[in-house]
């Protein structure tokens, strides 16, 4: 089942969503108890229907517990949110019966078998599922009738994903479902959410691996220490922190005109030019091609040109603010802010989030 696009709703929407555990017998000035620590905090996301949604961040930034709060397995502090146009404290059961879902800590049954475990999910939403399909498209179909107990990490992985298929769910909502993976794994899930797409699931993806959102994923939350810090396409995240691409130009007899005519262009924010090399940073997609004619047009042929894409671990520490350095300790990052992409100096994360 699919929900209907014109439907006036979103798949997912969070208004003031906050959660902070702990600290019921906490009384400042004194010793006894702790202060509450506050997992998520004032999240307002809305994710369309049919979109393919990436919640990205951190360890410990808060995006399990944010799912947590989606499927009704928490209670929010304050705040509120909906999951296909249903209340989730009103209304889990129904949510639970049009969705698909795959924890980050997955538990399983180690006597039963994998189309056990796929056919047990169909009959708790009332649907019939052909367990072997399902068992053949996560790779599985050779060990439908192996109890899980014998199963590695990955195939694990891989029959979570296939739970949360039976039914064809109007969204899907998968946490960390790279982790255990191979690299086969991977690129099925990555096809695998497609498909779900082109059928016309909304999918909700989170991950701390920005290499996997960005393989699948329209549009990105970022969320950092509980606080939702930036929402946009890959592309405007680069753009946002000056993150450009760096496109490389072989040409023949350039003259200044061509470096003036390269740096003329609209979302160039530096041109070099060294020997027949010129480089110009993008920070916009179509400001690519807008260089190479604006090359052309001064009469300059163009014999080569490559495309240096930002490292995506640096894009990620810019709004993430966390990342290990080569001696396993926490360093300094930037953040930016939500609202224009200005960076600034932050400090370390805290080490009490949920």
């Amino acid at each position: 089942m699919v929900v209907n696009h014109q439907e006036n709703i979103n798949a997912i929407e969070t208004r003031g969503l906050t959660k902070r555990f702990g600290g019921q017998y906490w009384i400042p000035g004194f010793r006894e108890g702790s202060p509450p620590q506050t997992a998520v905090q004032d999240l307002n996301l809305t994710v369309k229907l049919g979109e393919v949604f990436g919640f990205l961040g951190p360890n410990g930034a808060g995006k399990s517990t944010s799912i947590n709060l989606l499927l009704d397995y928490v209670r929010p502090t304050a705040g509120f949110a909906t999951v296909l146009g249903m209340d989730t404290r009103e209304h889990a059961k129904a949510i639970h019966d049009r969705i698909g879902v795959l924890p980050e800590h997955l538990t399983l049954w180690d006597r039963l078998t994998a189309r056990k475990h796929v056919e047990f999910v169909a009959e708790t939403k009332t649907v019939a599922v052909d367990a072997g399909a399902i068992l053949a498209r996560i790779g599985l179909e050779d060990a439908a009738d192996q109890p899980v107990g014998e199963f590695s990490t990955g195939m694990t992985q891989r029959l979570g994903l296939g739970m949360a298929l039976v039914g064809e769910p109007d969204l899907l909502i998968l946490d960390e479902p790279t982790a255990a993976l191979d690299p086969n794994g991977v690129r099925r899930l990555r096809e695998i959410v497609e498909e779900e797409a082109t059928r016309g699931a909304t999918v909700f993806f989170s991950s701390h691996v920005l290499e996997q959102v960005e393989a699948v994923c329209d549009r990105v939350a970022i969320l950092r220490d509980g606080h939702l810090v930036a929402v946009d396409t890959m592309e405007g995240l680069r753009e946002n922190v000056g993150a450009g691409e760096t496109l490389t130009i072989l040409v023949e007899d350039p003259t200044d005109d061509v470096r003036s005519a390269v740096r003329n262009v609209e979302n160039v924010a530096d041109v070099a030019m060294e020997g027949q090399v010129v480089e110009a940073t993008c920070t916009a997609g179509r400001a690519k091609v807008n260089v190479i004619n604006a090359i052309r047009e001064t009469g300059t042929t163009i014999r080569d040109f490559d495309v240096e894409t930002v490292d995506l671990e640096s894009l990620f520490a810019a709004y993430a603010g966390d990342r290990l350095g080569s001696d396993g300790e926490q360093h300094e990052q930037k953040k930016v802010t939500a609202q224009g992409g200005r960076i600034e100096s932050g400090p370390e994360p805290s080490s009490d989030q949920v």
